[in-house]
């Protein structure tokens, strides 16, 4: 009996131990994940400044190649890097916004007269290169008809009238070799001009009389739209070529009393919306160019 109350004073003595001790704290185990095995990773991987800062402080020397550009050397690894987040910019542009000035005289009309054409004189342009890109042209010409038209009555009559044009050109290899160049373009024109119909003949098979008679000299604007395709090639120093074909739409005419004229200096015969140009040009560089460009004018 004695030794059963032992046992069990024992027993209440453990539990009470037991409740007197403080609770021990719960362990948690962390759980890996794809996410957090990466995570170190994800946090620096776009950090671009703390990567090349930490790799600076790691590299032993470092010295400025050929480019301007500092090169770090891990003489442990024995390898050579560049900083990017130092490094130059690589200009969108080879050429400065102030190229170059280019003056050209087309000669298309006066070669197209030798061979039987009846109208047109001939023009001069100015042109502005922005970049060697974009390129604003201003062109001034001279031009005058007279002409009997094939299978018709009558003989057309334009006195010497000048018209303008101004647009621009685009330079598809704007960052090439600028001895050579590939562009589109677009005008809008005007020409004050006047004209007047000669030697309109009529015939009456009833009376079997012919008569004649002129339409007086009218006055006239028209404006047009002209959009070109063309290619420019050096010959010599600052000398070049350039030949383009030409699609032009009129868009507006002064309405005339007598009908509408059959030929609008600048423009053309109004029946044919094609044409060309051919023209001489003459180069004066405005900007200093970069090394590259440098470089590819010295292969001229």
């Amino acid at each position: 009996m004695r030794s059963s109350k032992i046992l069990v004073l024992a027993l209440v003595g453990a539990f009470a131990l037991m409740a007197a001790s403080p609770a021990p704290k719960r362990r948690v185990t962390a759980v890996t994940t794809a996410a957090t095995t990466t995570q170190s990773i994800n946090e620096t991987a776009g950090d671009t400044a703390r990567i090349n800062a930490k790799r600076r402080a790691a590299a032993a020397s470092s010295y400025v190649n050929e480019n301007g550009y500092t090169v770090y050397v891990d003489t442990v690894e024995g390898t050579e890097w560049i900083d990017s987040t130092v490094m130059a910019r690589v200009p969108k542009m080879e050429y400065p916004l102030w190229d170059a000035v280019s003056v050209g005289v087309n000669v298309w009309d006066p070669v197209m007269r030798v061979i039987g054409q009846k109208y047109g004189i001939a023009d001069a342009w100015v042109e502005l290169s922005l970049h060697n890109r974009y390129k604003p042209v201003f062109e001034f010409g001279l031009g005058q008809a007279s002409y009997t038209p094939a299978a018709q009555n009558f003989t057309y009559r334009s006195p010497l009238s000048t018209y303008y044009k101004i647009g621009a050109n685009y330079n598809v290899l704007f960052n090439s070799d600028p001895a050579y160049s590939f562009f589109g373009g677009f005008r809008y024109g005007i020409a004050p001009f006047s004209y007047s119909i000669d030697n309109v003949t009529l015939n009456s098979s009833y009376w079997d009389e012919t008569s004649k008679f002129s339409i007086p000299s009218q006055r006239c604007v028209a404006g047009w739209l002209e959009f070109s395709l063309g290619l420019r090639v050096q010959l010599v120093g600052p000398l070049s070529a350039g030949w383009s074909v030409k699609i032009s739409k009129l868009i507006h005419q002064t309405k005339g009393q007598y009908g509408q004229p059959a030929y609008v200096p600048g423009y053309g015969a109004v029946d044919n919306m094609f044409s060309g140009s051919f023209s001489f040009i003459y180069t004066l560089p405005l900007g200093r160019r970069t090394a590259a460009a440098a470089g590819q004018d010295s292969i001229q």
